[in-house]
């Protein structure tokens, strides 16, 4: 039933958005469960008929100029409704259901484990409705990434791009390829970056065959994960072409080259030869020399779009880069462990409960990493705030529940949560998470983390943090509260 689930992701993203509006609404205004009075009372109000007119009338063209001078265009009937109003909250005489009823029965499952950890939280008002072992810290996979995200946005700010730099000496006899420790260059930015540098050099009368070195010293220490030659992630080094994958792909585990920066220099050297350039031997790793100046750049989309591919797709390149550009702007080495207290540092200045946090990568499959489901949800509310609007493509990237990245096989035609569930998914032999956000029967957005660890396999862990995140768009809690937390042991 796709049109359903069509119809559910417009609902979500409505409902979500409400929620958001609803939330800055009330910081900036009178109180009433989240939202000011008047915003909830328009937003419940029943919508006037009317509408654009999106046909076009006879002998006439499409859009504005079919419409004849003078004349104004007749409404289109008005859609049915595909999403109640966002409902006024429960009254303080009501009794909703309890989350604690719906979710500690769901939290038994065998597929979470002895001990998994949950938190839920009411994203307007802050409020925690339910906590199962939310401080214990946990090996949070790849829902670290949301940690990542949120401190490269903290530390660098929306504008910042990853950039790839060619420089070459007064003399124009020594040309450097400077990687900018950008996952995300590719072979066509690679080949303009190829057109600019031989542009270049032909306005300079350069030398016919001048060297050509590559520098990736932007980064520091070891470049390969403690996990070593894994699919799930390239030789962590400032220079790279699609991330080192070897088959085409895009996204997920592939074969990688496993000297990125050298196959990236090679490619460039041929496509400067494309271009009239021919270089002295193979190109060789090498700093670029001080007297060195720019030829020729290529930057990467503004960092909100890296974060929302980082999280949509799981990208773990990316996120390893994301970290160490956050090392490099907070004045830590750009090294696995010098990013890990980048990202901590900013989680810090974030104001979330860090007490046993431990990080030791950027992309989550490191296991000595440790996060509890309070820190996790935490970010996910500030990413709300209105007064931190930098924070929201931490929201923005997750993926949605039957439609994107890695939650597009998950959340089935006709599951509750599809379209309403946003979250980023957790994935290492015996530990399943899941992280993220859910609209409730009543047009609530929660923030949730489920954390758990031993479990039997991804085939029973996965349906189940499923059906926890598909509970909450079913129920339609009230900010009561917040649960008296059951400790949960250290995995």
């Amino acid at each position: 039933m796709p049109e359903r689930n069509v119809l559910r992701l417009a609902a979500g993203s409505a409902a979500a958005g409400l929620a958001l509006a609803a939330t800055a609404a009330g910081l900036a205004g009178p109180w009433d469960g989240g939202q000011r009075t008047a915003e909830r009372l328009r937003a419940s109000a029943p919508a006037a008929t009317g509408g654009a007119h999106h046909g076009a009338g006879p002998g006439s063209g499409h859009g504005p100029a079919a419409t004849r001078p003078g004349t104004v265009p007749a409404p289109a009937p008005s859609a049915p409704a595909v999403l109640a109003p966002l409902a006024a909250p429960h009254g303080a005489g009501t009794a909703p259901p309890a989350l604690a009823g719906i979710l500690d029965p769901l939290l038994r499952a065998p597929g979470l484990g002895t001990a998994p950890a949950a938190t839920v939280v009411d994203v307007a008002t802050g409020r925690r409705l339910y906590d199962r072992g939310g401080a214990a810290p946990m090996v949070p996979a790849s829902t670290v990434k949301i940690a990542t995200a949120a401190a490269a946005l903290s530390a660098l700010g929306p504008d910042h791009r990853l950039t790839t730099t060619v420089v070459a000496t007064p003399d124009s006899r020594v040309v450097t390829l400077v990687g900018g420790g950008d996952p995300t260059l590719d072979a066509r930015r690679l080949r303009d970056l190829a057109v600019g540098t031989a542009k270049a050099l032909r306005a300079r009368k350069a030398p016919a065959a001048p060297a050509l070195t590559y520098d990736t010293s932007l980064y520091q220490g070891p470049v390969r994960h403690p996990i070593g030659v894994n699919d799930n992630l390239a030789p962590v080094t400032a220079l790279m072409t699609d991330a080192a994958r070897l088959d085409g792909s895009t996204s997920g585990p592939a074969p990688r080259a496993q000297d990125p920066a050298g196959r990236t220099a090679r490619l460039f050297a041929d496509l400067l030869a494309e271009q009239g350039v021919r270089v002295q031997g193979p190109p060789a790793p090498g700093r670029a020399p001080r007297t060195a100046k720019p030829v020729a750049t290529t930057r990467s989309a503004p960092l909100p779009a890296l974060v929302e591919r980082t999280l949509t797709a799981s990208d773990n390149d990316l996120a390893e880069a994301l970290a160490r550009a956050t090392a490099r702007a907070t004045r830590h080495p750009a090294s696995f462990d010098g990013a890990a207290r980048a990202v901590r540092a900013q989680l810090h200045r974030l104001d979330v409960p860090t007490e046993g946090t431990a990080l030791a990568d950027g992309s989550g499959l490191d296991r000595r990493n440790r996060l509890s489901a309070r820190l996790l949800t935490t970010l996910l509310t500030r990413a709300a705030d209105p007064a931190r609007p930098a924070l929201r493509p931490v929201l923005t990237g997750l993926p949605v529940g039957g439609f994107t990245g890695t939650l597009e096989g998950r959340y089935a035609a006709g599951s509750p949560g599809a379209g309403l569930v946003r979250a980023k998914t957790g994935t290492l032999t015996g530990v399943n998470a899941l992280a993220g956000t859910a609209v409730t029967g009543d047009g609530r957005l929660l923030a949730f983390a489920f954390l758990a660890a031993r479990t039997p396999s991804p085939y029973e862990a996965q349906p189940a943090l499923d059906a926890l995140a598909t509970a909450l768009t079913t129920a339609a809690p009230a900010p009561v509260a917040p649960v008296t937390p059951t400790p949960s042991p250290r995995p």
